[in-house]
């Protein structure tokens, strides 16, 4: 028989309860615990899962609890937070991340919890750092969502702007899931031949600003929240993208929030760079071959975590 796959998601707010509904959708897990503050938001969230169960591809369990219930999960899910509307209250945002996370976080450990986490809290980068010192677990079991959807952001934009399918670019956004992103344009490939290379050879068909398409993909989320509060369905199917990477041992190359460990010159600051994802979580970090001015932008977005790490 084969292993049941057993998923905890902490937070069941915009964030989680999509997650919990698209991993349900896809057939990923076996059984899914919530686990919330709000009572009565948990025991409404279930209920309302549980309902939609008899029409999905996979049987699986929706189980609500407390803390102590995630001990045996395989994978829990963080996604706890508040949302604060407008860009600059990033510090406001912070700390109230910080005060969610030093709430649920001692008891899951208690409980016996042996997983991997997957952190989704803003700020990303800073509060999956703070999860991966508070735990103690090894580096590659805590990681956050990080780049992940910004990269498909990105996509989705060259996507439309080269009359190219989004599954035949390959493109990575690295750095910070905010502000300080950055996009190594060398790298980026269509089909294995260069973005640039593309551009010479098809100048009739092709004329990009790079300037413009990264500030497009990386304010993406900001217009989705001014519309309607939340972003919800794309960070739920790139949660849900994730963990299948894990539980299927899938061993792909996906740009996640992970602790440097002097990779690209950068040390204990977990980042968006490009990560081998299987089983164990984050197995290996690749190095791109970033030209000067990409791994200034790459460092300038390190300093930009590093300093609101050390606002905590």
């Amino acid at each position: 028989m084969e292993k049941q796959i057993k998923i905890g998601i902490c937070g069941t707010g915009h964030v989680g309860a999509h997650c919990a509904y698209t991993l349900m959708m896809q057939g990923v897990a076996d059984t899914i615990v919530l686990v919330d503050t709000d009572a009565d938001k948990l025991l409404s969230e279930q209920q309302d899962l549980s309902d939609a169960a008899g029409y999905m591809p996979h049987r699986t369990h929706i189980e609500y609890g407390k803390y102590a219930d995630l001990k045996d999960c395989d994978i829990l899910v963080m996604s706890v937070g508040t949302i604060f509307e407008g860009e600059r209250n990033r510090l406001e945002e912070l700390h109230e991340s910080k005060r969610m996370i030093d709430e649920c976080l001692p008891p899951i450990l208690e409980s016996g919890f042996n997983g991997i986490i997957i952190n989704i809290t803003n700020p990303c980068d800073v509060i999956t750092h703070y999860i991966y010192e508070k735990s103690g677990f090894d580096a590659n079991r805590v990681l956050g969502t990080g780049t992940l959807l910004d990269t498909m952001r990105l996509k989705a934009v060259l996507s439309r702007e080269t009359n190219m399918d989004h599954k035949s670019i390959q493109a990575f956004v690295l750095g910070e899931h905010g502000e300080s992103q950055m996009v190594p344009w060398s790298c980026v490939t269509i089909n294995g031949i260069a973005l640039r290379e593309m551009e010479r050879r098809h100048s009739e068909r092709f004329a990009l600003d790079y300037d413009e398409i990264l500030e497009e993909s990386k304010t993406a989320g900001w217009r989705v929240i001014q519309g309607k509060g939340a972003t919800e369905y794309a960070i739920a199917a790139s949660l849900s993208y994730l963990v299948k990477c894990i539980i299927h041992d899938e061993k792909q190359l996906l740009p996640v929030s992970a602790n440097v460990e002097g990779q690209y010159g950068l040390d204990d600051i977990h980042i968006s760079v490009p990560c081998i994802v299987g089983k164990d979580g984050v197995e290996e970090i690749i190095i791109m071959p970033l030209v000067e001015q990409e791994l200034g932008a790459l460092y300038e977005s390190a300093n930009v975590i590093t300093e609101n790490f050390e606002k905590l």
